[in-house]
């Protein structure tokens, strides 16, 4: 767990919020089957593989996978520059993300990416620290991390999480 009580507690109110303004149908399946903020970054460590919907210019959604990691309760991701979904988000920075276990857990968010490394721009403040966690999980030689790779922060509006089963998600 990388948060800060600050940001456990902003990550609560998020939860809490886009729940309690969820429809019926879908508060009736998720309210006695969520967890807490700090439960939830008990679950989301290392790794967590993402389908990532963005919109072309059309208007049309595209879905895609990428690698998730949950840090400081915001989901952080890349992509390679010349991606499709990099022109997306460059054009049209709203994004959707669902990190789903099978029926055991589901975390859906929706909100509005950063670009953390922006080509030939200036960086994100943290950007040091999270580049030393990526080099760390994939090698330190893993891409050009200046030319290569384009990291994206998103910042959710909503987010509500399906866990019917804490326990389960948690034993070894």
């Amino acid at each position: 767990m990388r948060e800060t009580s600050q940001e456990l507690d902003e990550l609560q109110a998020l939860l809490d919020d886009s729940l309690s303004g969820a429809t019926a149908h879908l508060r009736s399946i998720f309210v006695a089957r969520t967890v807490t903020a700090a439960q939830l970054t008990q679950l989301l460590t290392g790794m967590c593989t993402l389908a990532l919907s963005t919109v072309t210019a059309k208007g049309e959604p595209r879905i895609s996978g990428v690698d998730g990691h949950f840090l400081h309760g915001r989901w952080h991701f890349g992509t390679a520059r010349t991606a499709a979904k990099a022109r997306h988000l460059a054009a049209r920075p709203a994004a959707s993300a669902a990190h789903l276990r099978g029926e055991d857990l589901g975390v859906f968010t929706h909100g509005t990416v950063e670009i953390l490394n922006p080509h030939g721009g200036e960086p994100a403040p943290d950007w040091p620290d999270l580049l030393a966690y990526f080099k760390d999980f994939y090698g330190e030689n893993a891409f050009d991390w200046d030319e290569e790779v384009v990291y994206y922060r998103l910042h959710p509006h909503w987010m509500t999480v399906y866990a019917p089963d804490f326990a389960k998600l948690t034993a070894k």
